[in-house]
């Protein structure tokens, strides 16, 4: 059986994790090594958490999605990583579908199929652009629980240190490591942020940021507009 890491980055979302977490265990009864990387201003919030889920190994980094993923990756002992964020969960078979890219060493990097936790029309639209962008630019974002080989990852030097397009610029440089296989399961993610800034708006900026991410508009700039 292949080894695998999970890393889940939290910051100020400990209702998601806590779904997140219940949903692991159930799946995969503790053969996983499942990591949470929080930041120091989560410490109170994760307190009953953290105790309810002795089998996590919880740590601590400075604010920020690839800071927190990278401290997570330095811990981890699996053969494989994913990265998981906190409000997405991962589809029953998602262990099947990682060790068969154990099997082909052609495969530098993989994604599962993104889907929203929302019965409405817009969702359906927004998962469908994704489907699109994976297809035509093989260009999965974090929230489809990206996983690769911990060798490979440290070869790659990591996530590189930015406020934004962490996964963007991660995804660009294992494609030219080896394939990216796009796994036809659904990770599911929380709509809760598109219901709060509503679905044009937030699909819209989501739109406009990777536009400009490849017009060169320097992440420290974009992440101004978040």
């Amino acid at each position: 059986m292949t080894s695998i890491s999970i890393v889940i980055p939290v910051y100020r979302d400990a209702d998601a994790l806590a779904r997140t977490l219940r949903s692991l265990v159930t799946i995969d009864g503790g053969l996983t090594q499942l990591i949470v990387v929080s930041t120091p201003d989560d410490a109170a919030s994760l307190a009953t958490l953290r105790a309810a889920h002795p089998e996590v190994v919880w740590l601590e980094s400075p604010r920020g999605r690839a800071r927190q993923m990278n401290a997570g990756a330095a811990r981890a002992t699996g053969r494989w990583l994913i990265f998981l964020h906190a409000d997405t969960r991962l589809p029953a078979e998602w262990r099947a579908a990682v060790e068969g890219a154990d099997r082909d060493p052609t495969i530098a990097i993989g994604c599962f199929r993104f889907a929203l936790d929302s019965p409405a029309r817009f969702a359906r639209m927004v998962e469908a652009g994704v489907r699109l962008r994976v297809s035509l630019f093989r260009l999965p974002y974090g929230d489809q629980a990206l996983f690769m080989r911990r060798e490979d990852f440290v070869a790659a030097g990591g996530y590189a240190d930015l406020p934004i397009m962490e996964d963007v610029d991660l995804v660009r440089r294992f494609r030219r490591r080896g394939r990216l296989v796009s796994v036809p399961l659904a990770a599911v993610t929380s709509a809760r942020k598109w219901e709060r800034d509503g679905w044009v708006v937030r699909t819209s900026r989501h739109l406009v940021l990777i536009l400009l991410y490849f017009a060169g508009v320097p992440p420290d700039r974009l992440a101004l507009y978040i």
